[in-house]
C-alpha cells in the first residue's frame, strides 16, 4: 500500500548547518565495507574465497543470503556515471554474458548448496533492463533452480530499472518474474540538465513507471536523484524535488554528484566550468533536506530518505538497518554473494571481487573457476571497526558496554586516539560522548561519515584525497 508523504508528519531527523559542512566536508570513504575496496588485494583469490564458504558450512551457518547480480550493459553513456559498464547497441553481447553468468551462478549455488536461502535479491548495473523481457525470465528461473526464494512477503527483491527502456507491461512482467521493489533512475527532470549529462528522460516516462509498479502492487519503489550537476540550481532543484514529492516514492536517493574525471573517463565530457559552484550545491542539499523533510521523509543516513511506513524507517527504528554494497539494508544477518564482472562478495569475515573486464571474467569461467581477483580476510580489528562503522551510519549511535560485551576490550585504552579525535569533533557538535555512549547529534547525521572517518585505522597509513567523494 503506497501511503502519500504529504499525509504524515515525521519527527525532525537530519539538521541542516552550512557553516560546519563547509568546515568540515572533505574526502572520504562511503562505508559500504570496511575495509574499504580500495584496500582489497590480488593475494586473495578464488580458493580463499572457497574456505571461507567451507567454514560457513562448518559452523553450520543457517543465516538467509543476500545476492547481488550485475549486468554491465547500457545502450548510451551518462556523461556523470561511474558505474562498471559496458555500452553497446550490439544486443549478441548481452547474450553471451549471460550465458557465463548462469554458469557463475551455478557455481554459487553448489557451493552454498544447503545454506543457499535467499531473502534479498538485488539486479544493478549498468542497466538490469538492457536485457529482454525473456533473458530475464531466464535469468530469474535460473536463479531460482540453484537458491532457494523466501516467499514475497519476506524476500525483498529488488531491480535497478531505465524508466526509458520498460513500458508498464515489462513493469508487470518484472513483478511476475518476483521482484518486488524498483529503484528509478531520474537524476533530475529538467531538460538542460538532462542534455547536459546525456540522459535526456521526459517526465511522464518516470511518472508512468510509478503508476504500473503502484498498479502492481509493488512493495516499494525509490527514485535516485543527483545534485551538482552541470546546469543544476536552486531554481531546478525545487522544480524536480516538487514533482518527486508529488510523485511520492517510498524512498529517495539524493546524491552528491562527485567529478573525479581522472578516475573515470565519461567524466571528462563534463566541464568543471559547467558544474554548479560549492555554494551552489549547499544551498540546493538544505533544500532538499527541508521540502523532503516537511513532506514526511525521514532521514535514513548519508544520501537516503525513506517514508515512515518502509520497510528501511522501520528497521532503523528497530535498530536493524544494516549497510553493504548496495547501500543500507534490512538484513543486517545476510552474507552477500554477488556474480557478474567487478561484483563484489562479503562472506564470513571476507570480501572478494570479482573481474572488471568480460575478457577476463569468461576466461575464469572457462576454466571452471569463479573469476574472483583480489579480496580481503578481516582480522579481528577490522571486524570489530567495522561494527562500530555500522552502528554509527544505521543507527547514529553506539554503545560502548555492547562492544566491550562482544570483544575483549576496553574501549576507553583500545580506542584511546579515536577518542581524542572525536573530542575535536565533540567541540564541533557532531558527536556527544559519555562514559557508556557515543551519539551522532542532528547537526552530525550529515557528516556521519567524518565521524566513521576517525575509526578507520587505514586511512592513518594513506591519504584519503583523490580517491574518494567529498563527504558532503
Amino acid at each position: 500500500m503506497v501511503v502519500s508523504a504529504m499525509t504524515m508528519v515525521a519527527e525532525p531527523s537530519v539538521e541542516f548547518d552550512g557553516q560546519l559542512i563547509r568546515k568540515l566536508s572533505q574526502s572520504g570513504p562511503r562505508y559500504t565495507s570496511y575495509p574499504t575496496a580500495d584496500r582489497f588485494s590480488d593475494t586473495f583469490g578464488y580458493r580463499d574465497y572457497l574456505q571461507a564458504v567451507a567454514g560457513l558450512r562448518t559452523r553450520g551457518s543457517r543465516n538467509p543470503l543476500s545476492l547481488y547480480v550485475h549486468i554491465p550493459f547500457c545502450e548510451n553513456i551518462c556523461y556523470y556515471c561511474a558505474c562498471n559498464k559496458i555500452v553497446t547497441r550490439n544486443r549478441d553481447k548481452a547474450g553471451i554474458y549471460l550465458s557465463y553468468l548462469k554458469h557463475e551462478i551455478e557455481m554459487q549455488g553448489k557451493l552454498f548448496d544447503g545454506m543457499n536461502q535467499i531473502e534479498q535479491l538485488h539486479l544493478g548495473g549498468g542497466t538490469p533492463t538492457y536485457i529482454s523481457d525473456a533473458q530475464m525470465a531466464d535469468l530469474m528461473a535460473h536463479l531460482q533452480r540453484w537458491f532457494r526464494f523466501a516467499a514475497d512477503e519476506v524476500g525483498e527483491y529488488s531491480i535497478e530499472v531505465d524508466p526509458r527502456t520498460v513500458s508498464a507491461e515489462r513493469v508487470a512482467s518484472l513483478r511476475a518474474q518476483g521482484f518486488n521493489r524498483l529503484s528509478l533512475g531520474v537524476q533530475d527532470f529538467d531538460p538542460l540538465v538532462q542534455r547536459a549529462v546525456n540522459r535526456v528522460q521526459p517526465e511522464h516516462l518516470t511518472q508512468d513507471i510509478l503508476k504500473a509498479a503502484r498498479a502492481q502492487r509493488y512493495r516499494s519503489v525509490s527514485i535516485d536523484l543527483i545534485y551538482g550537476l552541470p546546469g543544476q540550481n536552486v531554481i531546478s532543484m525545487a522544480q524536480t524535488l516538487g514533482k518527486v514529492i508529488q510523485a511520492a516514492p517510498d524512498r529517495i536517493s539524493l546524491y552528491n554528484y562527485a567529478h573525479l574525471p581522472h578516475l573515470f573517463k565519461p567524466q571528462r565530457r563534463i566541464l568543471d566550468a559547467q558544474l554548479p559552484g560549492a555554494e551552489a550545491k549547499l544551498d540546493m542539499l538544505s533544500l532538499a533536506i527541508r521540502r523532503l523533510t516537511d513532506a514526511g521523509y525521514v532521514y535514513i543516513g548519508m544520501d537516503h530518505f525513506a517514508l515512515p511506513t518502509d520497510d528501511l524507517a522501520i528497521a532503523q527504528q528497530q535498530g536493524r538497518l544494516h549497510r553493504n554494497f548496495q547501500g543500507y539494508s534490512t538484513h543486517a544477518e545476510s552474507d552477500m554473494v554477488s556474480c557478474g564482472v567487478s561484483a563484489i562478495s562479503a562472506v564470513a569475515s571476507t570480501y572478494s571481487q570479482n573481474v572488471k573486464t568480460l575478457e577476463d571474467y569468461y576466461d575464469a569461467i572457462d576454466r571452471n573457476e569463479l573469476p574472483i581477483v583480489r579480496g580481503l580476510r578481516m582480522n579481528m580489528d577490522d571486524v570489530l571497526r567495522r561494527l562500530i562503522i555500522q552502528r554509527l551510519m544505521c543507527n547514529f549511535e553506539l554503545s560502548i558496554a555492547s562492544i566491550e560485551t562482544a570483544y575483549p576490550i576496553t574501549f576507553a585504552s583500545y580506542f584511546a586516539a579515536e577518542l581524542d579525535g572525536l573530542r575535536g569533533l565533540e567541540q564541533d557538535g557532531l558527536v556527544m560522548i559519555d562514559d557508556e555512549w557515543i551519539t551522532v547529534t542532528m547537526k552530525g547525521r550529515l557528516l556521519v561519515r567524518n565521524i566513521c572517518m576517525v575509526f578507520d585505522r587505514y586511512l592513518q597509513s594513506r591519504p584519503a584525497e583523490q580517491r574518494y567523494s567529498r563527504t558532503i
